[in-house]
């Protein structure tokens, strides 16, 4: 899943520590999704979607959606 977490959080000038210690997960957590390494859980995504102020499907793009939107 593609995410435009690093780039929100750069506008905000926060570090991965930052974010993580708002979000009570670890750096490493952080530094897994915005690589995406790892999909956040549902709750994590509303939470991350609560404090940048901005729709869950705004942050987080599913690539193989698009590709299926494209095709209809």
């Amino acid at each position: 899943m593609e995410n435009i977490l690093r780039v929100l959080r750069a506008e905000r000038k926060w570090s991965q520590a930052d974010l993580a210690e708002q979000l009570g997960v670890s750096r490493q957590s952080i530094n897994a999704i915005e690589t995406g390494k790892y999909d956040p859980s549902l709750p994590l995504a509303f939470s991350l979607a609560r404090l940048f102020e901005r729709p869950i499907e705004e942050i987080f793009k599913d690539p193989e959606a698009e590709t299926v939107e494209a095709a209809e």
